[in-house]
């Protein structure tokens, strides 16, 4: 294995696609991360391989990071800065796997972020977005649905754009999706949501494979309508215009409706490894964020003891 950096950032962005399966947006982010360090690194320090890394050279880094500017002029965040160091532990953890020497990645402690409010939306508030939509046109039952899917999902939007319409069982109300990491998962569909797929399928007159597709643009009928399919851009689109249209007090987004979607099971009474299974986290600990706003207990000990209560 060749030691020159760009070349190993290939090799491990390589390993990430092959191996990892991790999806493309995953390794372009990855790609701009450490191709910043490597340019960093190269006009910091040299001719210096990766072998010689080590906490000082790391924290100059650090420094660098935290100084550094984006398009619009502005300091990267501390959460963003943090993206930076993970990728290149990553790629430190890949060089030591494959004896190539270098820094012991664990020796690199990540920046510490404000913990943020986990934002969700109340049941109300799900039906005053979804109600906004003018389904007497065709796009506008589209937009209901993908609505209506979101929430009774709680699909990631990559997953929702990578659907097509033969994927759908909606005599038993479920399909399969392949989600983060290559992990497969049956996802359940609310009997609501299964009748606006019927009603939005009916309307469509196309063959095209898509289940989401777009009504503006010219109409490309090559490899099953497939630039026919709405972006994830698009549905992230959809959703903001829905939510300024009521004004609703949360800047909700599509993975807003999807922490609405696992708050709602939670706060009815599922259980959190259901609501794991059902979001495809790998570690119950992702899940776990949801339990503060959601545990059933501790709500009535507050009722039981809090003196504004009595």
């Amino acid at each position: 294995m060749t030691t020159s950096l760009p070349a190993l950032i290939d090799q491990f962005l390589e390993y990430l696609e092959i191996e990892k399966n991790c999806s493309k947006l995953t390794i372009r982010d990855y790609r701009h991360y450490l191709e910043v360090f490597a340019n960093w690194h190269s006009s910091t320090q040299g001719d210096k391989s990766i072998g010689s890394l080590d906490l000082a050279t790391v924290r100059k880094y650090r420094v660098y990071l935290a100084n550094r500017v984006d398009a619009k002029g502005l300091t990267l965040k501390r959460v963003t800065q943090n993206y930076y160091v993970i990728a290149l532990r990553s790629f430190l953890r890949f060089l030591i796997k494959n004896d190539i020497k270098t820094l012991e990645p664990s020796k690199i402690d990540l920046p510490k972020t404000e913990s943020r409010s986990l934002k969700f939306l109340e049941k109300e508030q799900v039906d005053r977005l979804v109600t906004a939509c003018d389904t007497s046109k065709e796009e506008g039952i589209r937009d209901r649905t993908i609505l209506e899917l979101l929430f009774s999902t709680g699909l990631r939007v990559s997953e929702l754009v990578k659907l097509n319409r033969d994927q759908i069982n909606l005599d038993r109300r479920e399909f399969g999706v392949i989600g983060k990491g290559g992990r497969a998962r049956i996802v359940f569909v609310s009997d609501r949501a299964a009748q606006w797929i019927t009603n939005y399928l009916k309307k469509r007159e196309d063959v095209f494979k898509p289940l989401f597709i777009r009504y503006s643009g010219k109409v490309i009928e090559d490899n099953g309508g497939e630039k026919m399919r709405l972006t994830a851009r698009s549905i992230e689109r959809i959703v903001k215009k829905y939510v300024r249209a009521v004004r609703l007090p949360v800047d909700a987004t599509v993975h807003t409706l999807r922490h609405s979607f696992a708050t709602d099971l939670l706060t009815n009474g599922a259980d959190i490894r259901s609501v794991q299974e059902m979001l495809g986290h790998k570690n119950i600990a992702t899940t776990q964020i949801y339990t503060h706003i959601t545990n059933k207990q501790l709500r009535e000990v507050h009722q039981a003891f809090h003196s504004g209560n009595k």
